[in-house]
């Protein structure tokens, strides 16, 4: 049986920014000014990485008015949050068992 975890989901969690937007959303919705107050990126830079979570489906976004808000879309994490479980009962099952490769 092989596990495996969504590569390209991790890789859009790699950026140290992106992984900031993401924790923050998760507190509350925010909209862009307040994620530029929060993290200090600038406009451009921010509504790059947004685009990227919203194109990878880690957030959704909502207008109101001028403004857009950012909410993060918290089956996106169950699903990872699962693979990594699934990938540490494995690994539990495989140290328990002393499954081991033999070399030649």
């Amino acid at each position: 049986m092989t596990t495996s975890v969504d590569a390209d989901l991790i890789r859009v969690l790699g950026d140290p920014l992106r992984l900031r937007i993401v924790t923050l959303l998760a507190h509350e919705t925010l909209c862009t000014t307040h994620l530029m107050e929060d993290t200090g990126a600038r406009q451009t830079n921010l509504s790059n990485h947004l685009r990227v979570l919203r194109e990878a489906g880690f957030v959704e976004t909502e207008p109101c008015g001028r403004f857009t808000y950012y909410r993060l879309k918290p089956e996106v994490m169950e699903r990872l949050a699962g693979q990594f479980g699934a990938l540490a009962r494995t690994a539990r099952l495989t140290a328990e068992a002393n499954v081991r490769r033999s070399c030649p």
